[in-house]
């Protein structure tokens, strides 16, 4: 048997800064994070001992105490999301308890904590550098949030609710790739494919053909029609089949609410643990716990924000499914006097095509995934004077469609990196689109004094190439990429020498957003979008008649999807504020009273949109949903400064732009946000930007 316990045969404990992704197996796993782990603890006894209140004593040695085992663990977590398997996950959970184990006991050193308390309160204090000094006040946050100052039973119940959030938190999110994936509707005559575009007949026989239907064709079928994005959204916008889309529909807002698959208990533990943890801590709830460490400074302020755009929303919502209807009506369909929520998507789709001429599948033609990436990259060379060129083959991969590409800056030097993981693939990797660190800029980590450079994943879940074609894109998938960039942007543009601050650590969550958003406006910029667009055959940009109609369209129901944000962060702070798990309540019945609060059209009784809903009980944004609008209104704001400068004055643009990346890119977590904000834009931000780019001011 192999010795998987040795650098030589364990990639996981290979000297490398990037894990050999596609040599990890399972059995890798167990042995090479309890090797870490042990030699973490060691290091942790040893700064423990020689502690000094300095940062050559104390922020230097805790910026490499575990490294190895972030490196690791990060490696494994990545691969849990994009090449996920039963015998990973088994190896991932029987060493998830004993790596939050360590975890704790590093954030709940007292040894640490009092040489931060002296370093805080010390004669060379005013000595340190504000990046050091915000690292200081940040980790002496982060520690009190940590339960440092727990002790005895209260502590031990603390760190065991730590663990069990952490095992819950991944249960839950196997649970939905599992349920997402088991679902499936074949489509077997021309009937039943009734209106489904060319592009989604062609991946729906793909995927027929790889699960046992040999000879599928996209004239012929049958056809495969899943709850992945790429299939789900054009399947509720296209299909004429009425009843089709409810089953699906159904399907989709029910996933993982029964069965083996059952997310509603995990919910209820979930929210019962965060609460436990928010109490022993000193809080009212979990949602003032979690705006301890962010950007907006209380319950009552996101509270503000929230409404405030619900009021702006509410009429405009109303009217965009008032006019659904009409339409319905003057089609003489059926549904016209009881539209229900499996036809809002097929009569948007009609509306918005009678009204701006404009089809989103009509569009994919001009937004193949290269031309897309070569627009992004000229748009990060005018705004920030950035070269990316593609380095396939110059790191490992952990499947034959992932992408590497380097970054330099304006002098030619090679100062980042990325990962681009662009296509779905529903049998093993997670549902949406995220951004994630391989590897942290820092001059500790680095070689002689000379910083590590960052290394970022990109990961998507767009329309596969099918066929000879390229990848076809959506504008909403052209806009996710956007957005995704953006957030690689803010990791690998950082000039801050510490880890413990560069990139987007150290970031209050709610400002996190700011960059990924920002980079989205600019898909509605003519010059820019003839950089991102050039017909698949043709190579031709996209004609000015369909740009001004999607111009015109980007308003198009700014209502209902603005109200549609605001119900998942109202959900999410009510179900952390307020709620008292266990009481008479379900959080269900939460989820349908503010549905009923801020939805025009209320969630159907049976849904169960809340076992799907992974952003706050499989990642990170429990009690801060919200911040997607609060960053949202950093964003238009920061946009608008292009604006006032002149979108196409090329010299203003890169002043502007270099501006921003000196600010809000570069500084990452070295600085307070709001800080950050007020010196690119000179003043705080308004919502004033978020509701004119949104035709609702």
């Amino acid at each position: 048997m192999t010795d998987t316990a040795t650098p030589a045969a364990n990639p996981l404990l290979a000297d490398a800064e990037i894990v050999d992704f596609a040599a990890v197996k399972a059995e890798h796993v167990q042995p090479a994070i309890a090797e870490l782990i042990a030699r973490t603890r060691d290091e942790l006894a040893e700064l423990e001992r020689t502690a000094t209140p300095s940062w050559q004593g104390l922020l230097l040695p805790l910026e490499k105490l575990g490294e190895d085992l972030s490196r690791a663990w990060g490696a494994v977590g990545h691969l849990m999301g994009v090449r996920n398997s039963d015998d990973l996950r088994a190896a991932h959970s029987a060493c998830q308890a004993d790596v939050v184990g360590v975890s704790m006991a590093v954030a709940q050193s007292r040894p640490i904590y009092l040489a931060f308390e002296a370093l805080r309160n010390g004669e060379d204090w005013p000595n340190l550098d504000a990046t050091g000094q915000r690292i200081v006040e940040c980790s002496l946050r982060d520690a009190r949030l940590a339960g440092v100052g727990l002790e005895g039973q209260t502590k031990e119940r603390f760190n065991a609710i730590q663990a069990e959030l952490a095992e819950a938190s991944t249960r839950f999110s196997n649970n939905l790739l599992d349920a997402t994936k088991a679902f499936e509707l074949v489509l077997t005559s021309a009937d039943q494919a009734i209106g489904l575009p060319e592009s989604l007949l062609q991946l729906a026989a793909d995927s027929a053909r790889s699960h046992g239907h040999d000879g599928a064709s996209a004239e012929h079928g049958p056809w495969r029609i899943t709850l992945d994005a790429p299939s789900l959204v054009p399947f509720l916008k296209y299909s004429e089949r009425r009843d089709l889309r409810e089953q699906v529909y159904r399907a989709y807002v029910t996933r993982s609410s029964d069965g083996e698959q059952d997310n509603g208990p995990l919910i209820e533990r979930i929210l019962a643990l965060r609460l436990d943890k928010a109490t022993l801590l000193g809080f009212e709830d979990y949602a003032a716990l979690s705006l301890a460490a962010k950007m907006a400074p209380d319950v009552k302020a996101v509270d503000r924000l929230l409404n405030e755009l619900r009021d702006a929303s509410w009429q405009a919502g109303e009217r965009d499914l008032a006019e659904l209807g009409d339409l319905a009506r003057a089609s003489g369909a059926a549904e016209a006097d009881d539209l229900r929520q499996w036809d809002v998507g097929f009569w948007a789709e009609r509306l918005r095509q009678q009204r701006y001429g404009i089809d989103d599948e009509a569009l994919r033609p001009w937004f193949p995934l290269p031309r897309v990436l070569e627009g992004l990259f000229a748009l990060a060379g005018r705004l920030f004077g950035l070269r990316i060129e593609a380095a396939d083959g110059q790191a490992p991969v952990w499947h034959d469609d992932v992408r590497f590409f380097r970054v330099f800056d304006e002098a030619g030097a090679a100062i980042a990196a990325f990962y681009l993981d662009p296509y779905s693939r529903p049998h093993e990797k997670r549902g949406g689109a995220w951004m994630d660190e391989c590897v942290c800029r820092s001059v500790a980590l680095g070689d002689e004094g000379t910083p590590r450079q960052p290394v970022a994943y990109l990961v998507c879940n767009g329309t596969p190439p099918v066929g000879e074609r390229p990848s076809l894109m959506t504008f909403r998938e052209v806009e996710t990429l956007a957005h995704e960039f953006g957030h690689g942007l803010q990791h690998m543009l950082t000039t801050v020498d510490s880890s413990l601050a560069s990139g987007i650590r150290n970031v209050e969550w709610d400002a996190v957003e700011l960059p990924s958003q920002f980079m989205e406006n600019w898909c509605y910029h003519r010059p820019t979008v003839d950089k991102l667009s050039g017909h698949w055959q043709t190579g031709k940009p996209l004609p000015m008649d369909l740009f001004e109609q999607l111009r015109a369209a980007r308003t198009f129901r700014a209502g209902s999807m603005m109200l549609r944000q605001l119900d998942f962060g109202m959900t999410d702070l009510a179900l952390h504020h307020g709620y008292a798990p266990g009481g008479e309540r379900s959080p269900r019945q939460v989820r349908l009273e503010v549905g009923q609060k801020v939805t025009v059209m209320a969630p159907l009784p049976e849904d169960r949109f809340l076992c799907g809903f992974a952003h706050i009980f499989g990642g990170g944004y429990a009690a801060g949903y919200y911040s997607y609008k609060w960053a949202e209104v950093l964003s238009a704001d920061a946009f608008s400064a292009f604006e006032e400068a002149g979108l196409d004055d090329a010299h203003a643009v890169a002043t502007t732009g270099r501006r921003f990346r000196d600010t809000v890119l570069a500084q990452g977590g070295s600085r307070h946000p709001m800080d950050v904000y007020r010196s690119f834009r000179g003043r705080e931000p308004s919502t004033d930007a978020l509701l004119r780019h949104a035709g609702l001011r």
